[in-house]
């Protein structure tokens, strides 16, 4: 069975710790899944003269595999660009520390003699998620002013791989 699609878990929750009068060592989340962000950073980091930012329009949770998805779509093009992980800088900013979960309902013939319904809804852990918030940098490519329009082609391409709309800004660098 697959994932869920992203519009289930954009929209940003509170942080996902569960407060217990009686018993507090119970209220954290235990099993937390691995993150699926192989790498933050690509390419050789020097001080190159120009930056393309890709910025966020909207608050909005990332699940880890729309990050890694992202990540490995600007990695590519810039590398078919460039030819090697030589003359940009690459580097994607959130982290996914939210821990997203879900409480799994049964269905079928008698899966209501066995279910417990909303009692004790708190979830299992079922991924991670980055919060992000408006006008977040996501990623950042570094490059010179010749290959620019490489990097903002790469950008616009991750663009297509996250649940928000975003916008691509060129500076230099300071």
């Amino acid at each position: 069975m697959g994932i869920r699609p992203a519009k289930c878990y954009r929209t940003v929750h509170r942080a996902n710790t569960r407060q217990s009068q009686r018993k507090p060592r119970k209220g954290y989340v235990k099993g937390v899944p691995r993150s699926k962000v192989v790498d933050f950073r690509a390419g050789e980091q020097l001080p190159f003269p120009k930056i393309a930012y890709l910025i966020s329009n909207n608050a909005v949770q990332i699940r880890d595999n729309s990050l890694e998805s992202a990540r490995v779509v600007v990695t590519q093009s810039l590398e078919k660009a460039f030819g090697k992980p030589q003359g940009y800088f690459f580097r994607l900013r959130p982290y996914p520390h939210h821990v997203i979960r879900e409480n799994p309902q049964a269905t079928g013939a008698g899966a209501d003699r066995f279910q417990q319904g909303m009692r004790k809804s708190f979830g299992n852990p079922i991924g991670n998620a980055a919060q992000v918030r408006v006008g977040q940098i996501l990623m950042e490519v570094w490059t010179d002013e010749a290959n620019i329009k490489h990097a903002k082609n790469a950008l616009n391409s991750a663009r297509y791989k996250l649940p928000t709309t975003c916008r691509i800004v060129v500076q230099d660098a300071k």
